[in-house]
């Protein structure tokens, strides 16, 4: 399914169910946003979002812990689980993506080599759901497929309440 098409669809099912949603970015700077708000109505169903470029900023506004990105880092499921929980209530939605990652072209390492993004999706009242991707590619791509990845899923469980 094409990008635009895909964001139709999510759009008219939040639209239909009278749901909103937020994401909160590093590694892709604000392009999941950008894509939401690509279509018209999007001011229906997006709150608002948040790029956490650096920990500090993550810690500050979403409320992730020192603890957490300290022991497993700013690129790993547990840190996009805190930011999820965080940006859901913080701009009172319904669903909320979130994504941290190695986009490139510095930056990675033996562990979480360039192209390393951990993409995750939230449904309020629900478990975060993140999961390690390896994306291959030049910065631009790593976050074009990153945020593409992060509409497959935050779509999968919309679908699923309709």
């Amino acid at each position: 399914m094409k990008r635009f098409e895909h964001m139709q669809k999510l759009q008219d099912i939040l639209k239909k169910n009278n749901q909103t949603i937020t994401c909160a970015e590093s590694c892709t700077g604000g392009l999941i946003a950008s894509m939401i708000t690509e279509l018209s109505g999007s001011s229906a169903i997006f709150r608002g979002s948040v790029v956490t470029y650096c920990n500090d900023i993550k810690e500050q506004e979403l409320g992730v812990k020192k603890e957490t990105m300290i022991k497993y880092g700013a690129v790993s499921t547990q840190t996009v689980d805190e930011m999820l929980n965080g940006v859901i209530e913080k701009f009172d939605a319904d669903y909320a993506i979130a994504v941290s990652g190695v986009a490139g072209p510095t930056g990675g390492t033996k562990d979480k080599p360039v192209g390393t993004v951990v993409v995750g999706v939230k449904k309020r009242n629900s478990p975060p759901i993140s999961k390690i991707y390896h994306f291959e590619g030049g910065r631009k791509t790593v976050q074009i497929k990153a945020s593409v990845k992060a509409f497959e899923k935050i779509f999968e469980i919309c679908s699923k309440n309709t």
